[in-house]
């Protein structure tokens, strides 16, 4: 296999995980050029405080505990097509407008794209962080990330709704992007949703055949 799919008991070091290396260096280099190439700073400023977060996490654990590389990888993909979304605000995204020549559709639905990736390509890594790092039952580790998922969609949309009506009024357009659907909260929320059962069903499958073949 190409990628470590498990946590080893042996730490690497930063430094000789060139897998990881090479998925810093790509979301650095998107990240650097989503905020040079910005056609709105504050929303760039907005869409990228979770990404800090989320990257403070990831180096304040690695020590301890550690994904593997095929985690990463994914996370890697999720982060970039986050920042790439708040380069230009998702609902002026130009792979978004692209997809509406192809498709003929009737909306820029780059964000519908993040949004089912969060569920989609986090699943795993959360699961992961269940299984190896906090030793939960299989089948909690199973569960788990598809209702955090649900919970921090939900949790993400009341954010939205704060940051554009009671404290950054003037960004509120650009933030919540919803290009007019009153349902689009519900619908951001439901993408996830199915985005970390699909990646979660994915997931089973896989290791039963495996499994299977094994025997």
């Amino acid at each position: 296999m190409i990628f470590t799919l498990a946590i080893s008991e042996t730490r690497i070091p930063f430094r000789k995980n060139i897998w990881l290396l090479s998925f810093s260096l790509i979301f650095l280099l998107v990240w650097i050029n989503s905020l040079v190439g910005t056609t709105d700073i504050y929303n760039w400023m907005l869409e990228n405080a979770l990404s800090f977060l989320f990257l403070i996490f990831l180096i304040s654990t690695y020590k301890k505990h550690q994904f593997s590389d095929l985690s990463y990888f994914l996370i890697c993909i999720y982060l970039c097509l986050h920042v790439y979304g708040s380069k230009y605000t998702y609902a002026e995204n130009p792979f978004g407008y692209w997809l509406m020549d192809v498709f003929d559709t009737s909306r820029n639905h780059y964000d519908r794209i993040v949004h089912f990736g969060f569920g989609f390509l986090l699943a795993y890594p959360m699961r992961e962080m269940f299984l190896k790092w906090l030793n939960f039952p299989n089948w909690v580790a199973w569960v788990l990330p598809i209702e955090i998922t649900l919970s921090i969609s939900a949790f993400y949309e009341l954010i939205e709704w704060a940051v554009a009506d009671l404290f950054f009024s003037d960004l509120g357009d650009a933030y919540l992007g919803t290009q007019g659907d009153i349902w689009d909260a519900q619908k951001d929320v439901f993408l996830a949703f199915l985005g970390a059962i699909v990646a979660t069903s994915l997931v089973s499958v896989i290791k039963k055949t495996f499994n299977n073949s094994e025997t």
